[in-house]
């Protein structure tokens, strides 16, 4: 995919970004960055560096749990796969191949 020019708007300030992703995709990621970024600045009151910092740590503990999540329910798939496997039905959508 081509990279592309995006103009986003992060805590007032603008910022032009480049990537492969959709403009719509990396506007809707700034979008819940500044929110997040905003919601952190008004409930601590803490100065923007601050803020921002408090905001990324934020965020990667959301992504961090949400990998774990992911793992955890894609074991979960395996074990029930496995177990389908071994009483001799395939799983959903396998039958079709």
């Amino acid at each position: 995919m081509e990279k592309q020019k995006t103009t986003v708007t992060l805590a007032g300030r603008a910022y032009t970004l480049v990537s492969t992703d959709s403009p719509e995709h990396v506007q809707r990621v700034a979008a819940y960055a500044d929110r997040l970024l905003r919601e952190t600045a008004l409930a601590t009151r803490l100065p923007a560096p601050q803020a921002a910092a408090l905001t990324a740590l934020n965020l990667a503990d959301e992504l961090l749990k949400a990998q774990d999540e992911n793992q955890r329910l894609r074991r979960r798939a395996r074990t029930l796969e496995e177990a389908l496997a071994a009483a001799g039905q395939a799983p959903a959508g396998e039958a079709d191949r």
